[in-house]
């Protein structure tokens, strides 16, 4: 049985205090762990201050250079048999290179959602227009990121949603991609008996990193179409909104006489979010599964969200809450949840039930790897299978990589 050395090249260093993509990463690095792999982690990003310390779980961190021949060297020398490509960009990035230097490792992307997805229903919202398959089709930015799915030999897709889209618009072959929710402890009854109860829960809660678009527009959302008719209603309870990266118009917003208090970035997300009474997250667009959302079932804490908020959630289990799109019936539904006690526990308990059977990490975490070895038992059969994806590395990313080179050069004129 092969004992893989992993290198994931990310995006940015893991937060996951910050975002429910750095908890995404550090859930696959533990599944990787968990076979004794030896996992390095690569990023080109600027550290953070609020970036997770990966050495602390025996994961090497190595800064490297964009556009820069120092890769080839660097990849070879530590000729892993797994790549994983945190986002489509980075495999744009170093598809090639990996390609060129480390033939036979394992290329994996993973898309933490798709962004055309996110992107292409945040611009239809804009301009009050629902979005179809036809949307995407038009897309430049659907073009690249299904060509880097086909130049890669596994690519995670964390939502049923995105599944059904990759497979039945676009004719995707199945084997090409791997299902992979949030990878989360089952919910234990222990765990339940130590949930605060409705009567010493307070207050709404909202939570998101305000640099994600659509999390700053559910919190306008909130502050001028929920809030004003949901105070009304409730006159002694707060809205309390927390996020990373607060800025300046976000701040703006923080009215303590309406109750609406922006509480910035949440030293425990979950300590926050176990002490409200009910979630409010009306996301009018966006795209993956929502980390805020599962937060919310795991702290026992009731939601409100939009059909977009529990897009591929919950299957066909019932909601650990309300879900509407209405504004009316969003804020009716949050009046009944805050003052019906039996209701709120019935909502609690669907929420365990989703939690512990829709991303339950011991069942799809054994998944994910029983995926990796099988590609990598058939490796040379499965890239066989996928001619458009040798294609594609064949024709296209010959520009990147020359464009690459290209950028080097003159990066070395001006130095």
């Amino acid at each position: 049985m092969i004992s893989n050395k992993v290198l994931i090249i990310g995006t940015v260093w893991p937060e996951p205090n910050s975002t429910a993509a750095g908890n995404r990463m550090l859930q696959i690095i533990e599944q990787l762990q968990s076979q004794n792999w030896e996992v390095v982690f690569t990023c080109t990003a600027a550290e953070s201050e609020f970036r997770f310390d990966l050495k602390t779980i025996n994961v090497n961190t190595i800064p490297i250079e964009l556009n820069d021949a120092s890769f080839d060297e660097f990849i070879k020398q530590l000729n892993p048999t797994i790549v994983v490509f945190d986002r489509f960009m980075i495999e744009e990035q170093f598809g090639w290179r990996v390609a060129e230097n480390c033939p036979n490792c394992l290329r994996i992307l993973d898309t933490e959602d798709l962004h055309f997805v996110r992107n292409i229903r945040y611009e239809n919202h804009k301009k009050g227009k629902n979005t179809t398959v036809n949307d995407y089709l038009k897309s430049e930015a659907t073009k690249r990121e299904i060509a880097s799915i086909y130049r890669c030999d596994i690519t995670l897709i964390i939502s049923e949603t995105e599944m059904e889209l990759l497979t039945n618009s676009f004719k995707i072959d199945q084997q090409l991609l791997h299902y992979l929710p949030f990878l989360l402890n089952e919910i234990s009854e222990k765990d339940i008996e130590n949930y605060p109860n409705f009567e010493t829960r307070n207050h709404f809660i909202s939570i998101g990193n305000f640099r994600h678009e659509p999390n700053w527009n559910a919190v306008l959302y909130l502050k001028e179409t929920i809030w004003p008719l949901l105070r009304k209603q409730l006159p002694k309870a707060e809205m309390h909104v927390y996020g990373s990266y607060v800025t300046a118009k976000a701040t703006q917003l923080n009215n303590v006489t309406e109750g609406f208090l922006i509480k910035g970035r949440a030293e425990n997300a979950k300590v926050e979010i176990k002490k409200a009474k009910i979630l409010l997250a009306p996301l009018q667009f966006g795209a993956g599964i929502k980390g805020k959302l599962t937060d919310a079932m795991e702290c026992g804490t009731p939601s409100i969200t939009t059909s977009m908020g529990a897009e591929a959630m919950h299957g066909d289990l019932d909601w650990n809450g309300i879900i509407t799109d209405d504004a009316t019936e969003f804020v009716n539904a949050a009046v009944l949840l805050y003052t019906d006690s039996e209701k709120w526990k019935t909502a609690q308990k669907n929420g365990v039930k989703i939690i512990n059977s829709r991303y339950n990490k011991s069942v799809f975490g054994t998944l994910f790897i029983e995926k990796i070895r099988a590609t990598q038992d058939n490796l040379d059969k499965h890239r066989m299978a996928n001619f458009i994806g040798e294609l594609l590395h064949h024709h296209t990313l010959k520009s990147t990589k020359y464009m690459s080179k290209w950028i080097e050069e003159k990066n070395k004129i001006s130095d």
